[in-house]
């Protein structure tokens, strides 16, 4: 987009106009902000320095990941990368059949979903889910509180059960519970609490077993239950996406937050020390949003960076996903704003306040293609109430550009390192055929241009002749019926 002056650079933007202020006024204001585009324009071209992403740059980061993940999977904390076991050593064939539960636990609500399998045949014959928010008062409370809360929301679910939904005479049912804090997971079933985030601060969990916890309260419940998978929304979703296609091998979840898992080969992953698998494979849990070897960062990024409540940490993600974007963004435009007057002499004190510009507006502002961008103005205005005429709706344009085009184009490079290794491990079998990428998240879903910016990192880094193989395909809300799928493939019962 053209960052040259316009010569209809008055304000378009009805809800901006101020119906009292004189054409001798505003012409002035306009000459202003033309002649203070020399003055933010070199912090516009030193962002854009900072931020780009030549072929090169994201070969590094390609190649970088790639060795991260090695080390990772010699010994633990052998890289940034933690290289989780997920021991998920088999994914659905499509012969499961009958009614399998998934538990969704990774904000502020949590989700049940129940699903009826019908095998090859019927494959999913019927699902139904429900959302439950958690009050603040069980987020800060006990573990036991907490549990029996979510143990008491999955009863009363379990009491809807009926129609197509048939558990078969002397079984019990068996849940999925998909699991979004860190845990060391020691089994299939299994896994230690490290620590609460995302704003809880529960008592009495930290070093427990979070399986046994919910398990226990099921039985306090009196609920027929048992949890036969747990796994983390990632994994989820390369599940649920395999479940429809075979070639699924890795994926990657783009939103708030960011992750990728990937099917892993078991002879390649030497921290295992003789552990067996009965398939010869496993998914592997990358944890890659503490990725950082050769990230190109701004003054911005690290300003951020230090302002956060984990410094030093979640480099990649901090770059990448949909927490920090717009938040980036609006940091740029606060020094435009100080040093140069982008928003004229009287800039509103709400773009001084810390992630009020989400990634949903950058999106909704790139989207923008008028002549005038109304839209940016309006966004602008509404959210963090500056005026602004089209010269600096255009710069604000070219920032969102900017951030984006990084994020989208380093995920991209993150993909192809993963691909990389297990083309590498795997003597040619990922390149040459049909390999598929499934991906979630709203950033991914609802930002087009970041979306096409990953992709075209992934088509440079590979090639076209590669890239024809490799297929980048979303997968809306696959994490709850995956894990209600490997719930159905971890059954005590055969199928």
């Amino acid at each position: 987009m053209s960052m040259t002056a316009s010569p209809a650079a008055g304000r378009s933007f009805p809800m901006c106009a101020r119906s009292h202020k004189s054409s001798n006024v505003a012409r002035r204001a306009r000459m202003g902000v033309r002649s203070n585009l020399l003055s933010f324009a070199p912090i516009l071209i030193d962002l854009q320095r900072d931020c780009a992403t030549p072929l090169p740059l994201l070969r590094h980061v390609a190649d970088s990941m790639t060795a991260d993940m090695r080390a990772g999977l010699v010994v633990d904390g052998g890289s940034d990368l933690k290289m989780i076991l997920t021991y998920v050593d088999n994914l659905p064939t499509g012969n499961e059949k009958g009614i399998f539960y998934a538990l969704d636990l990774g904000g502020t609500n949590f989700r049940v979903l129940r699903v009826q399998l019908g095998g090859k045949e019927e494959r999913v014959v019927a699902t139904e889910f429900d959302q439950v928010s958690i009050p603040q008062e069980f987020m800060f409370g006990t573990s036991e509180a907490l549990f029996d809360f979510i143990a008491s929301g999955l009863a009363k679910f379990v009491q809807k059960e009926g129609g197509k939904f048939h558990l078969p005479n002397g079984r019990t049912r068996e849940i999925g519970f998909t699991f979004s804090f860190p845990v060391k997971q020691t089994s299939i079933d299994s896994g230690i609490l490290i620590k609460w985030t995302k704003g809880f601060a529960v008592s009495g969990t930290a070093g427990k077993d979070v399986v046994s916890c919910l398990n226990e309260a099921m039985q306090r419940q009196g609920t027929d239950m048992r949890v036969s998978a747990l796994v983390n929304d990632t994994v989820g979703t390369l599940a649920g996406a395999r479940y429809w296609d075979d070639d699924v091998m890795v994926a990657v979840i783009l939103g708030t937050g960011t992750n990728a898992c990937y099917i892993e080969r078991v002879d390649s992953i030497p921290k295992l020390q003789g552990q067996k698998s009965t398939s010869g494979r496993t998914i592997v849990n990358t944890e890659w949003g503490a990725f950082s070897n050769g990230l190109p960062l701004s003054k911005f990024d690290r300003q951020m960076d230090a302002d956060s409540i984990n410094p030093g940490e979640q480099i990649f993600e901090k770059t990448i996903s949909g927490m920090y974007l717009g938040e980036i963004v609006r940091r740029v435009l606060v020094n435009m704003a100080e040093a140069a007057d982008l928003f004229g002499e009287h800039a509103s004190t709400k773009l001084s306040m810390p992630f009020i510009l989400g990634t949903p507006h950058i999106s909704a502002m790139q989207q923008d293609s008028s002549k005038h961008l109304e839209a940016v103005g309006s966004i602008l205005y509404d959210v963090v109430g500056v005026d602004s005429n089209v010269n600096a709706r255009k710069i604000v344009w070219e920032v969102c550009d900017t951030i984006a085009k990084r994020g989208g184009r380093l995920a991209g490079a993150g993909i192809v390192g993963i691909l990389q290794k297990m083309e590498e491990d795997s003597k040619g079998t990922i390149y040459g055929k049909r390999t598929v990428v499934a991906m979630d998240g709203g950033l991914y879903e609802h930002y087009p241009h970041y979306r096409k910016y990953l992709q075209d990192a992934v088509n440079e880094l590979l090639g076209s002749e590669v890239s024809k193989n490799i297929v980048i395909e979303h997968s809306k809300d696959g994490s709850g019926i995956g894990a209600a799928l490997l719930a159905a493939t971890n059954s005590k019962y055969e199928h």
